[in-house]
């Protein structure tokens, strides 16, 4: 693990969950190449995949938060 992966894991984002995921390289590379065709993150496409495999067997929650838009965040959030 480098050492942001370990800060980020020290330190998630407000009210999110951090864990390690282990992928197949071939697996991760197609999820990175998909993602960036969709200008997203790697960590918020394989959650939007996640999230409408659960929306599509009915076990989404209601009480989750929605995922915020592709690309970066206003400059206000940098504040």
């Amino acid at each position: 693990m480098t050492n942001n992966e370990t800060e980020v894991m020290k330190n998630p984002a407000p009210g999110r969950k951090a864990m390690l995921l282990r992928l197949d390289p071939a697996v991760h590379q197609a999820l990175a190449q998909w993602a960036e065709e969709d200008s997203r993150s790697l960590n918020s496409h394989i959650e939007l995949l996640l999230r409408d495999d659960l929306a599509g067997a009915s076990r989404l929650p209601e009480n989750v938060q929605p995922l915020r838009r592709p690309g970066r965040p206003p400059l206000a959030t940098y504040k």
